[in-house]
């Protein structure tokens, strides 16, 4: 799948749980409200550096960030996001 069409399918169709905003501030050792954390993923999905599948997961690599995020493959929904 083409690399832009495939940010723009994950970006079109995100969702976050309730609980993913706490795991990321934790992860990230952050406070940030949840718009800064939508607008902090959706940024490092549209600058991405690489976007690869493994198993049920996509996983969004943006080394200008630093970050790497976790989306189900299935669902688009946002898992974690890891320092790199």
């Amino acid at each position: 799948m083409n690399n832009e069409f495939l940010k723009s399918t994950i970006l079109d169709h995100l969702c976050y749980t309730t609980l993913v905003y706490q795991r990321i501030n934790k992860k990230l050792d952050s406070v940030m409200d949840k718009l800064t954390i939508k607008n902090l993923i959706t940024d490092c999905i549209k600058t991405a550096d690489s976007i690869s599948k493994n198993g049920k997961n996509y996983y969004v690599y943006n080394c200008k960030k630093n970050i790497s995020v976790t989306i189900n493959s299935n669902n688009f929904r946002v898992i974690t996001v890891n320092r790199l």
